[in-house]
C-alpha cells in the first residue's frame, strides 16, 4: 500500500502541472478571441470606402434665369445676372459622364453647390478629382472641413509648403484620401483651397458633406442650403429671389434634414416659417445665425402642410435674393 501512495504521490505534480498549462492556454485563446471581439466591434458594420469623382468645369451661370423679383416685381437683365464661373461637378468613374450634384428628392438645382458627399463615421472617402478648367485654365484644388487626412490631402495652397494637392493645374488629377472620425459626424463645407480661391469661391466653387454618426438613420429628405453673396445679389445656392431659389419639398410624416452653410465674408441668419427644431441644448428655435464656412444641421418629423418661406434674416441680403419656397404634402 505504501509503494502504491508513493506512485500517486509521485504523478501529482506533473498532472497538476499539465492541467496549469492548459489552463494558461485557454486563458490566452479567450484573451486572444476577446481583443479580436474589440478590435472587430471598433469598426462599424456599416464602415465603407467612398469613392467619387469629381471635376472642376466652366459654365455660364444666371442667378435670375426668370429675370424677376416675384415680391417686389423688379426685373433684371441678363447683362446683370449672368457670368462665366467654374463650379465643381459630379461624375462616373473615370470622369467618363456628368451626373446630378444633389441625390434625387433633395433639391431642384444643380451644380451649386458642388456634389452632397455622404459618409458615415469610420467610413474612408476617396475624392478623384480633375482640373477640366478650360476657360480660365487656372489652378484648383478641394479642401475639406470636419474629416481626418493627411497634409497631402489638404488642398490649400501655402508657397513652399504645400504640394500638387493644392495646386492641380489644367488637365491634372489629384486624389484625396479623408477619414471620417467619430468627431466628424454632421455637416461640413469643402472648397477650393489653390491660388484661385478667392474668385473661385465667390463664383460657388464649393459644397457640403454631410456624415451620419454610428447607428445614426438617414433622413427622408436632406436639403442642402448655402448663403453666399454672388455680385450684386444674395443667394441661395447661386440663385436669387422665389422662383429661382432652390424649391424643397416633402411630405406630411417624413423626416427632413436641413444642411446650413455660409461661404464669402458675412454673416446670415437661417430662418424657416412655420417650424421649429431643438438646439444642441435642446431648446426649441426657428432661427440660427452662421458665419462664413461654418455650418450647421437639424431635423424634423414633418406634419405642417402648405408652402413655406425660409431666407435668411439679414433683412437686406433677404430683400437682395436670400429667400425661397419650401413645401409640405399631405401624403
Amino acid at each position: 500500500m505504501l509503494g502504491t501512495d508513493s506512485g500517486h504521490t509521485s504523478r501529482a505534480p506533473a498532472l497538476a502541472r499539465s492541467l496549469r498549462a492548459a489552463a494558461a492556454a485557454l486563458a490566452a485563446t479567450a484573451a486572444l478571441a476577446l481583443a479580436l471581439a474589440l478590435a472587430l466591434a471598433a469598426q462599424p458594420a456599416s464602415a465603407a470606402v467612398r469613392e467619387s469623382w469629381i471635376a472642376a468645369v466652366p459654365v455660364s451661370w444666371n442667378m435670375i434665369p426668370n429675370g424677376r423679383d416675384a415680391i417686389m416685381g423688379t426685373r433684371y437683365d441678363t447683362s446683370q445676372t449672368v457670368f462665366p464661373t467654374v463650379v465643381f461637378r459630379r461624375y462616373t468613374k473615370g470622369w467618363k459622364r456628368p451626373l446630378p450634384n444633389m441625390p434625387r428628392g433633395s433639391s431642384n438645382q444643380n451644380l451649386i453647390p458642388g456634389p452632397l458627399l455622404r459618409a458615415r463615421v469610420g467610413d474612408r472617402l476617396v475624392i478623384h478629382f480633375k482640373n477640366l478648367d478650360r476657360l480660365f485654365k487656372h489652378p484648383h484644388s478641394m479642401h475639406f472641413h470636419g474629416v481626418h487626412y493627411k497634409p497631402s490631402s489638404d488642398g490649400a495652397y501655402v508657397p513652399g509648403v504645400s504640394g500638387r494637392d493644392a495646386d492641380v493645374r489644367y488637365g491634372r488629377t489629384w486624389t484625396y484620401r479623408l477619414r471620417a472620425g467619430s468627431d466628424s459626424a454632421g455637416v461640413w463645407p469643402y472648397h477650393d483651397h489653390s491660388p484661385s480661391m478667392d474668385e473661385s469661391i465667390a463664383g460657388g466653387m464649393y459644397g457640403m458633406l454631410s456624415i451620419l454618426g454610428r447607428g445614426e438613420r438617414r433622413p427622408d429628405r436632406e436639403f442642402v442650403v448655402v448663403f453666399a453673396p454672388m455680385g450684386q445679389f444674395q443667394t441661395i445656392d447661386g440663385r436669387a429671389f422665389v422662383g429661382n431659389t432652390p424649391v424643397f419639398t416633402s411630405k406630411v410624416g417624413q423626416t427632413v434634414q436641413w444642411d446650413v452653410m455660409a461661404m464669402g465674408s458675412e454673416h446670415h441668419t437661417f430662418h424657416v416659417h412655420g417650424h421649429r427644431w431643438r438646439a444642441p441644448d435642446g431648446e426649441p428655435r426657428d432661427t440660427q445665425t452662421v458665419g462664413p464656412a461654418e455650418s450647421f444641421r437639424f431635423r424634423w418629423r414633418e406634419q405642417d402642410p402648405g408652402t413655406w418661406l425660409y431666407h435668411c434674416h439679414v433683412e437686406s441680403h433677404m430683400m437682395a435674393g436670400m429667400i425661397g419656397t419650401y413645401r409640405v404634402k399631405r401624403r
